[in-house]
């Protein structure tokens, strides 16, 4: 009789350990996917940010060439001024979608915290 309550606390402890590993593989399977996901999101946003820069930087330089054309005769000054306008068009664009991606940032592991928010509560209501 001695050896059947301590094998019953085996395998409770057994389950018990079980059960924590596989809490802690989805939590980190969890954390593993949400830092990917925030390595893309920071690339995108790198990403844009440069076509912002690039189409800006361009579009001073048509906006000299434009001043430049400027004392010339001819539709010469039209073409240099609608791209310009073209180019700084690309960057305005270009700045609102980083923008608007800066203000839907999420919280940093938000979904990881909340599973163990979760765990946390159904293990305190279980004790």
């Amino acid at each position: 009789m001695a050896d059947r309550p301590a094998g019953g606390l085996f395998q409770s402890l057994t389950r018990l350990v079980a059960t924590l590993v596989g809490l802690a593989q989805t939590r980190l399977e969890l954390l593993t996917t949400e830092l990917q996901e925030e390595i893309q999101r920071a690339a995108e946003l790198l990403l844009w940010t440069f076509v912002a820069l690039l189409a800006a930087g361009t579009g001073v330089i048509f906006v000299g060439a434009t001043i430049i054309i400027a004392f010339w005769d001819g539709p010469r000054l039209l073409a240099a001024i609608l791209v310009t306008l073209a180019f700084l068009a690309i960057a305005a664009i270009a700045l609102f979608i980083v923008r608007g991606k800066l203000r839907r940032k999420t919280r940093l592991l938000e979904a990881t915290r909340a599973e163990l928010a979760r765990d946390r509560a159904d293990l305190e209501a279980q004790l």
